[in-house]
């Protein structure tokens, strides 16, 4: 995707575009700017507005073909009635975006009237989320039988600093949510542990990042029996990646991000339904949102520290696989009863949990597709959020919803911790269905020491099974978004 900005105040009607695309708010008016666009339309649009054949609401989309110079086409897009922010400038541009693609223009211009430096953030992430694709596997058609892809979006916008600068932290946002969902998008046969080291690597090479990559050997001194034991039903190298960004003073404790990267994930010897299982190649997508995260951050160029840690493997049934009822121990010497292999996740996490104190980090903020219980607690509009620290939760809620990625708070009280004691070890590492996703995070907690901690459940936003209409189904770009954010606003402080 390749984005440009127009820095001038050219007036959309001086636009010669195979395709322009006016946002505009329920019940609309044209100002002076946008009657010169209808000019050659000879009123189609006023007259469209008045008969309220478009009346604006959030994602409706009416055009106009015009003539072979100027706006050869003129796509209105409504954003309903909320104020303009980021969240809806960035769902009426991908709306844009995607109706681009079905009319194979190829080339759009967008013009979002009334949109300030944070919206015109919000459209640089919409015109990618809207664009994006991942074709890479698919045999192409002939040419002649193409649309073409939508690969160049200009923004019509103010030539101001402000404006620049948040067209540009949309763009490097954007760069890392497409590094997120193409990981996503992935097979398992073809993101294996061994990607997220080559991905790390380009990374870190692109930004001047320090990398450490660990294997099945490394993570055996380190006494990571819990990771480990999840990755001894695979013949596949399991991998722990760290890639640090020192943008900040030497002596400045990072926001360390760490995400879970299961390539696939059979449910182990606990085995899951074979309908649907094929989804499970989104299991990795906290990981992806690591990744993602430390691309944007790299682009941005943010004065501040940052950890990335990602712990990848595949969940297999074999001979050599966890059972339920084996005791593992983790890298902080906690015993723990397998009661489900499929609660994986989690002990992949708590070692990553351990590995992070070395870092000294200011926070700690993990994301993982950890619990289906989450999925039936907020569906796929919120991500859960847990932490005993207030403070580090307000700040994770508030980063989520500036970033158009909604959380929402749950508890962690003591009582819940009854469901995942054992007879045999220290903890289980499943407390049953009741309160899963909790359960979940209280496991977690009990390998965090001496550091401010959120955990995000992101099973029901790092991806969708059904077409959303502003993006199709598939990955989201979740939670890269939460986690830029919460750099960013740290960085400015």
């Amino acid at each position: 995707m390749s984005f440009s900005l127009q820095l001038s105040h050219a007036a959309p009607a001086s636009v010669d575009s195979p395709l322009l695309a006016i946002v505009l708010p329920q019940d609309p008016s044209l100002d002076d700017a946008l009657r010169a666009v209808d000019t050659p339309l000879a009123g189609a649009i006023q007259r469209s507005i008045a008969r309220r054949d478009f009346r604006g609401g959030r994602d409706e989309t009416m055009l106009f073909v015009g003539g072979d110079s100027g706006a050869q086409r003129v796509l209105l897009v409504g954003r309903g009635s909320a104020p303009l922010t980021r969240a809806v400038a960035r769902r009426a541009s991908a709306i844009a975006a995607r109706q681009a693609g079905k009319l194979g223009t190829g080339a759009m211009h967008l013009v979002l009237p009334g949109a300030d430096a944070d919206a015109i953030e919000g459209v640089a992430l919409g015109a990618a989320a809207g664009s994006w694709a991942y074709p890479d596997l698919q045999t192409q058609p002939p040419e002649k039988e193409r649309r073409a892809r939508l690969q160049s979006v200009t923004v019509l916008g103010g030539d101001t600093d402000a404006v620049r600068a948040g067209f540009a932290a949309g763009a490097a946002v954007a760069e890392g949510q497409a590094i997120a969902k193409r990981l996503g998008m992935m097979p398992g046969n073809v993101c294996t542990p061994e990607t997220f080291v080559e991905v790390g690597r380009e990374i870190a090479a692109r930004h001047g990042m320090t990398i450490t990559v660990l294997g099945r050997a490394e993570m055996e001194l380190e006494k990571m029996g819990s990771f480990l034991c999840v990755a001894q039903g695979t013949p596949e190298e399991p991998r722990l990646v760290a890639l640090e960004y020192r943008g900040g003073a030497p002596d400045q404790q990072p926001v360390v991000l760490i995400g879970k990267g299961l390539c696939f994930d059979t449910g182990g010897i606990s085995i899951k339904p074979a309908p649907e299982m094929e989804w499970m190649k989104f299991d990795m997508s906290g990981a992806g949102g690591v990744m993602g995260a430390m691309e944007a951050i790299g682009r941005l160029r943010l004065p501040i520290n940052v950890v990335g840690i990602i712990g990848a493997t595949t969940n297999m049934p074999s001979g050599t696989a966890v059972k339920p009822g084996d005791v593992v121990r983790a890298s902080n010497g906690k015993t723990i009863e397998i009661i489900n292999t499929d609660a994986e996740g989690r002990l992949v996490l708590a070692d990553l949990l351990v590995f992070a104190k070395r870092f000294n980090p200011a926070l700690a903020i993990d994301a993982a597709t950890l619990t289906g219980a989450v999925v039936i607690g907020l569906g796929a509009h919120a991500v859960g959020v847990f932490g005993a620290d207030k403070a580090a939760v307000d700040e994770v809620l508030a980063a989520g919803s500036a970033a158009g990625e909604p959380g929402w708070p749950l508890p962690l009280w003591d009582e819940y911790k009854e469901q995942i004691k054992s007879d045999v070890a220290d903890l289980k590492n499943s407390g049953g269905r009741a309160a899963g996703s909790i359960t979940a995070a209280l496991f977690l907690q009990e390998f965090v020491d001496g550091y401010p901690w959120v955990h995000l459940d992101v099973a029901g936003t790092a991806y969708s099974q059904v077409d959303l209409g502003w993006i199709p189904k598939g990955p989201t770009g979740t939670p890269v978004g939460t986690f830029v954010e919460i750099v960013r606003a740290r960085a400015r402080r």
